[in-house]
């Protein structure tokens, strides 16, 4: 059996794409937590493997060639693994060009806008001094209502984001659009987002990834928190 993959994680929407793509194809891995509350994520060890001091990062032991590979940044990590396993990436060239845009759409728009959506809505007005900006809030909101319609019609045609396979777009996505109630998101107005969303939630990898260290979730709206989160 191969040696263990090396997961750096903490469990947010942007860990549980990794700890749900491990799950999902199935390879072994031992995890190592970043407690990004606490600020793990500056630790000079950690750098060496995710230089943006930011989780998840993975190290592979038996990584191209047999050598060993660390890589970080979630879409690379996701890419690295499903070519690693030849799963979750579509079987053509078409399917792997479509699994590549979806997954950057959701790296360049909604990761970042429902980051925001969260920042502002559920933790700077509860900031000391508290910081409770009415344009930020509905900036961030009506962007990510925006984007998810964007996906609600894209699904209007299409089982899955990339098409009618289950891929790491999906898997990439999943974590951040699970959360729309935090975003102050409805669902009424997108019944092809809602019929996705149940779909992968009910898959087994999916609520293994996000069953991990769940208990560690927390709304890190203590002083020390905010300090390490947003000001460093």
């Amino acid at each position: 059996m191969a040696d263990p993959i090396d997961l750096y994680f903490w469990p947010t929407p942007n860990g549980w794409k990794v700890s749900i793509a491990l799950e999902e194809m199935e390879l072994p891995y031992s995890t190592h937590l970043i407690n990004i509350g606490k600020g793990d994520q500056f630790d000079p060890e950690f750098l060496k493997i995710s230089p943006n001091n930011r989780m998840p990062a993975i190290f592979d032991p038996d990584g191209p060639d047999r050598a060993p590979v660390s890589v970080f940044e979630s879409g690379a990590i996701l890419m690295y693994l499903a070519r690693k396993t030849g799963r979750f990436y579509g079987n053509t060239e078409r399917d792997r060009i479509a699994v590549e845009e979806w997954l950057m759409w959701q790296m360049g728009g909604v990761g970042p806008m429902a980051g925001q959506a969260h920042h502002f809505l559920k933790y700077a007005p509860y900031m000391d001094p508290p910081q409770d900006l009415p344009y930020a809030k509905d900036r961030y909101r009506t962007e990510v209502g925006r984007l998810y319609g964007v996906l609600d019609r894209r699904l209007a045609d299409n089982e899955y984001v990339a098409g009618d396979f289950y891929s790491i777009a999906d898997m990439s996505i999943w974590g951040w659009a699970s959360l729309w109630e935090g975003q102050q998101q409805v669902l009424e107005d997108k019944p092809h987002f809602t019929r996705w969303l149940e779909t992968v939630s009910a898959r087994p990898g999916v609520q293994a990834g996000r069953a991990l260290h769940a208990e560690l979730r927390t709304d890190n709206r203590d002083k020390q928190s905010q300090e390490t989160l947003f000001k460093r």
